[in-house]
């Protein structure tokens, strides 16, 4: 039978309304045209300018632009000096790239499992999974909600591992005042279209460090070095120049820079919409029986970058896929972050097997993103609250 006879007919609104869309206007357009009229469209001034912005929104004394999320997690493996043989402990409850960074130096993923109330990463699994080949801790901040950086500090000075924080949903998020971005030894981000601000692709790396700056400069510039104060053999001109490590071409645009330096701009506004949205939601279902609402560690002032709802399958006698369908069907798009990454074929074939975190599992299980981005109008989030009580409702008959 048609969904939309199942629950009633009419859906709760006409047009559909997506997890996350980016916001641009005319300061965007015109930043962008900015960059295009200028004389160097990459290598140029603006990337320059974004990277000492970045360090003035995250608080962080260095920042690396790189071409995305995923260049700028490979960076920090290097930076890291991960490699063949070593250990790097992440959550399975990601996008791929948290883990994929490890194999790409060579290294081996260690999944530890995830807090059942935040869906962070469990500093107590963290600890269960240290041998002697842990080298980094990957610590992601799901859905943008910082995590328990003091407990997972601690592991690491006591272990003598680098602290490398996935921040791709966290941008604007601070944990006990401080800048996600200035606080572990290097922070990634992503400047995807649905992140809080896009350079439609981008990323940073940011750090405190100055050797670990000029590593992750190193590894996103081809290992290129220009400065003649940093020749390892005297210069023949002008146009010399000296590889000094295997790097890559991880470079951002002047464009990209320019974009992302006016929605920079924005994050302040970006945020407080965020966070009323949250609020909205919260207030909505914290008393839904039937949905389970993320819950948030009081250290993390957050800039939510998905709002996560889980189902209560005690309550709600459905499956995800019908709940998740009947949602579509309202005209209200979900989906789900994410599938546990070693639950893919290719962590498969390394030997990965079912049944390593259990609890991320079960929360994986029932969990789906529903939308949340600053355009959205009240009326937009009311919809998206009416379609998910409806189903519910549905469900519980």
């Amino acid at each position: 039978m048609d969904k939309l006879a199942i629950l009633g007919g009419t859906p709760v609104r006409d047009e559909k309304i997506y997890y996350g869309r980016q916001w641009i206007d005319d300061d965007d357009v015109n930043a962008v045209a900015k960059a295009l009229k200028g004389d160097l469209i990459t290598c140029g001034p603006f990337v320059a300018e974004l990277e000492k912005r970045i360090c003035e929104v995250t608080g962080a004394k260095y920042a690396v632009a790189v071409s995305n999320g995923t260049a700028a997690l490979h960076c920090a493996m290097i930076a890291a000096g991960v490699g063949e043989g070593d250990e790097v402990i992440t959550t399975p409850l990601t996008f791929a790239a948290s883990a994929n960074c490890a194999v790409y130096v060579g290294a081996k993923p260690v999944f530890a499992d995830i807090d059942p109330r935040t869906y962070n990463i469990d500093p107590d699994s963290i600890e269960k999974h240290i041998t002697d080949k842990t080298k980094a801790i990957v610590a992601v901040d799901y859905t943008g909600q910082a995590v328990d950086h003091k407990r997972i500090q601690k592991i690491c000075d006591e272990h003598g591992l680098t602290l490398i924080i996935d921040g791709a949903h966290a941008i604007g998020t601070k944990y006990d005042g401080k800048g996600e971005g200035s606080i572990a030894d290097m922070t990634t981000f992503s400047f995807h279209p649905v992140k809080t601000v896009t350079a439609g692709e981008g990323g940073a790396i940011t750090t405190n460090d100055p050797e670990l700056y000029r590593k992750l400069h190193l590894a996103s510039q081809h290992g290129i070095v220009r400065n003649p104060d940093e020749f390892k053999h005297e210069a023949e001109g002008i146009w010399y120049y000296e590889m000094q490590e295997l790097g890559f071409n991880y470079r951002m645009t002047d464009f990209q820079a320019a974009l992302l330096i006016s929605q920079l701009n924005k994050l302040d506004k970006f945020s407080k919409r965020r966070k009323e949205i949250v609020k909205k939601y919260d207030e909505a279902f914290k008393e839904v029986p039937g949905i389970i609402v993320q819950e948030e560690i009081p250290e993390s002032d957050t800039t939510r970058h998905l709002y996560v709802i889980q189902l209560d399958f005690d309550v709600v006698k459905c499956t995800r896929r019908e709940f998740f369908d009947a949602l579509s069907a309202e005209n209200v798009q979900p989906q789900v972050h994410y599938v546990p990454v070693y639950w893919f074929p290719f962590y498969e074939r390394m030997g990965y097997q079912r049944g390593l975190c259990p609890v991320a599992e079960k929360v994986y299980k029932g969990i789906m993103s529903i939308p949340l981005y600053p355009l959205m109008t009240d009326s937009d989030v009311d919809d998206v609250i009416e379609a998910v009580k409806k189903v519910v409702s549905w469900y519980k008959k």
